[in-house]
């Protein structure tokens, strides 16, 4: 069974218990990893990306790009209703927060200056993040 067909933790003391201090501060408080600092910044390996929290697929290393930004950047989500976006007007700015659409963890934002086809640059925090290796 996958983390996704689990039962989502109800309070924020499951939340606590299921995830790392490093994943609960990013997933469920909407913290951002220092630049570069990711793991998964730079992949070799081919596969999948899923959510840290609850197991849905997210993104595809086919869809992976070195933005030079400092964090995982991808062109394209691998199914379009695995995460969703929301307008995020903290810190003084407005962006576009993505988020899980299975357990509601935050990953990151989108923005409007990625590479073709989609011209999108998911910026995602890896803490946020499991990789799966295709084998």
């Amino acid at each position: 069974m996958s983390d996704s067909e689990e039962t989502l933790p109800d309070s924020d003391e499951e939340w606590r218990e299921r995830l790392t201090e490093e994943e609960y501060k990013i997933l469920r408080e909407r913290g951002t990893e220092p630049k570069f600092s990711g793991e998964y910044l730079d992949v070799d390996d081919e596969g999948e990306f899923t959510c840290a929290g609850c197991g849905t697929e997210l993104f595809s290393t086919d869809n992976q790009f070195d933005s030079g930004h400092g964090w995982p950047s991808f062109f394209d989500v691998v199914e379009e209703g695995n995460v969703e976006t929301r307008l995020d007007t903290s810190h003084g700015m407005r962006r576009t927060e993505v988020v899980c659409a299975t357990c509601g963890g935050h990953l990151g934002h989108v923005f409007d200056d990625g590479p073709e086809p989609t011209g999108k640059r998911y910026c995602i925090n890896s803490a946020a993040l499991d990789f799966e290796g295709d084998e």
